[in-house]
Formats: structure tokens, sequence, C-alpha cells
């Protein structure tokens, strides 16, 4: 055992949160605009944002909540940058060396004037002012709520871009067949990009081993759905894809009766790749320290067991195009 695992295990056990925080660990599902520090921002923007803290009814409460709490305050070019600075900010807070986050496609137009170096540059200069040692891994986003067409376009200045480290798609699950994002995640594979999808949140098991095989997917956002059929669960553990979980999330979403139930065990269980991180810092107070002490709190997984997530967070996941490139370059 490392010194970190002895120090992380030990401070589980003590429930010692600052001790929790000192440890290296990743966040890898992390939507920046609710990601930040709310006493960072309070101090700094004079702006409270209080967290929920019964589950709520629905996605579109959730929605309404954000239009009131974040988009109402932070709904321009600055208000997104403060809203990065914040996310770093919260991130080193709580011992995060590798963060996983990323802008949506349409703000390139909207925000950085459709100029790819504007953006890496705005994104680069908050970073260097804050973290710069941070391992701040880019990801390009895309709700399923777009058309192919539309979304092709606006990909268009992204591809082979080495900046860029993935590809997410989120949004109602519901919103368009699986099957219709298949050229898109061809062609982000090209570019050789870790391949995500939100996915299994809300839909079944058969979503989840659907939107792999359809996408090729190295990794799922949330996949709850997946505990839900044992031939699912075997078919990510062969496919060797991660999972990168949100138990405060899911709880609050109502998508588990209670932490102490989180399919998080069953995975564990079953050999499948997880990593715990925190979603929407700011909605559901759920810091990737947090995380980690209230699953041990609620007996779902053992202080070794959640060590080992902890390391399988750390873990440079490289997509398969990068894989290949170098398999046939030897």
């Amino acid at each position: 055992m490392n010194q970190d695992s002895g120090l992380f295990i030990e401070a589980l056990q003590r429930q010692d949160l600052a001790a929790l925080r000192k440890v290296p660990k990743a966040d890898l599902h992390n939507h920046f605009m609710l990601g930040g520090d709310r006493k960072w921002i309070r101090e700094n923007c004079g702006i409270q944002i209080d967290p929920v803290t019964q589950p709520l009814a629905s996605m579109a409460e959730m929605d309404q909540w954000s239009q009131k709490q974040i988009n109402a305050h932070f709904g321009g070019r600055s208000g997104r940058l403060i809203m990065l600075e914040a996310t770093l900010r919260q991130a080193v807070k709580d011992g995060v060396q590798v963060l996983e986050i990323g802008e949506d496609v349409w703000a390139l137009k909207h925000f950085y004037q459709g100029d790819i170096q504007n953006l890496l540059s705005s994104w680069d200069a908050v970073r260097q002012a804050v973290v710069p040692q941070i391992e701040l891994r880019f990801q390009v986003g895309m709700s399923r709520h777009c058309g192919i067409d539309y979304l092709m376009e606006k990909l268009a200045p992204f591809w082979d871009r080495p900046e860029f480290y993935a590809l997410d798609l989120y949004g109602d699950e519901n919103a368009q067949p699986i099957e219709n994002f298949i050229p898109i995640y061809r062609r982000a594979r090209q570019s050789g990009w870790v391949l995500k999808a939100h996915v299994g949140e809300w839909g079944s098991a058969m979503d989840v081993q659907k939107a792999v095989d359809c996408l090729d997917l190295d990794e799922v956002q949330h996949g709850l759905a997946a505990a839900q059929d044992p031939a699912v669960m075997a078919y990510l553990k062969a496919r060797q894809v991660r999972l990168n979980l949100t138990p405060s999330s899911n709880y609050l979403l109502g998508r588990v009766p209670s932490l102490a139930q989180h399919p998080i065990a069953a995975f564990k269980a079953a050999g499948i790749e997880v990593t715990i991180n925190s979603d929407d810092v700011l909605i559901f107070d759920s810091d990737v320290s947090k995380e980690y002490l209230r699953l041990y709190q609620a007996g779902t997984l053992s202080a070794q067991q959640l060590d080992e997530i902890r390391l399988e967070g750390l873990k440079k996941l490289k997509a398969k195009a990068f894989e290949a490139m170098q398999e046939n370059v030897a």
C-alpha cells in the first residue's frame, strides 16, 4: 500500500473530511457551470448558491433550479469564465489532480467568436492563473436535442485538435435514437478522443448496452440501469467500459433510494471499472471527497474498495484510436 492509500483509508475510517481532501483524486464527471466553490462565489460575486437537500421530482425541476441559481447570474462569456475559475478552485480545494470538464459545441460561436484558439486561450489563461499544476482533460460536449447535421457543422473546428481529450453526449436519453450519433462518434474516434455518453441514468440496461455497442464507448457517464441486468454488466466488463458514477446526484434525482443501495457496489463486485465523481457540486453539495465519505458512512463500500476506485480515477485512459496508432507505429 502506498502512502496516499494509507492516508486515504485512515481518513475514511476516522471520517475526517479535511484529511480526505489532502489525498489526490480525480473528478471525471463534472459539469463546470455547476461545479464551483460556493464559498468563493459568495465572497467574490456576492451570490449565495444553496444546494438542494431533498430529492427532486424530475430533470425539469433541476433545470429550473439551474436557471434561477446559475443562468440568471452567469449567462454571458465573463460569467462562464467566472464559473470555470470557481470549478478549478473547487477542484484544488478538494484535492482533485485530474479534472475532466469541457464546453458544449454551441458555445464556440456564442462566447468565443467561433474561434477555437480563442476558446483554448481563454480556458488556459484561467487554468494558469488558478491551477497550473492540475491535469485538465478538456472535453467536447453536445446535446441529444440537436440535429446531427447541426452538430457535425459545430464540431468541424474541433476535429483532430490534440488539445481535446474526450467527446461527451448528454440531455434527454429519449430525445432521438442513439444510432443517429454513430457518424459523429466514428469521426471522433478518428481524432483519437476518448468516447463517452450520458446513458442509463434514466433509461434501461439495454439502453446502456446499445449505446456502448453503437457508439463504441470507452466510458459511460452514469450507467446506473446496467445493474438491472447481469448480462449487461458482464458485457460492460468484457468491453472494459468504465462507469463514471455520481452517487449524491443519483440519490437527489431519485435514481436510487439511498446511497446504501447505490449499484456501485454491484458494479465493483462484478469487476466493472467505476469512478466516483461530483456531477454538479453546486446543486448536490457533491464534491468528490464528500462522495467517498458518504458512501463509506452508508456502508456501501469498504475503505479499501473506495481507495481502489480512487486509484482507478487517476489512471490514464487512452482512446482506442490512440492505442491503435501507437501499435501501428511500433
